[in-house]
């Protein structure tokens, strides 16, 4: 799972840079760091939970 996580935070990553970098691509780059955060604010949730159960 944390490898997933992983990966989609470095695909956000990538794409905020392209976004900011193109301006016409601003959007892409707000898109990126939402879907950066929200990556975040999941593993934070899943994490908790897990650590509840156990």
């Amino acid at each position: 799972m944390w490898t997933v996580l992983i990966i989609l935070l470095a695909i956000w990553v990538v794409l905020s840079i392209v976004g900011f970098v193109f301006e016409g691509l601003f959007w892409l780059g707000l898109i990126g760091i939402v879907l950066f955060v929200g990556t975040i604010l999941f593993g934070m949730i899943r994490r908790s939970a897990a650590k509840k159960k156990a």
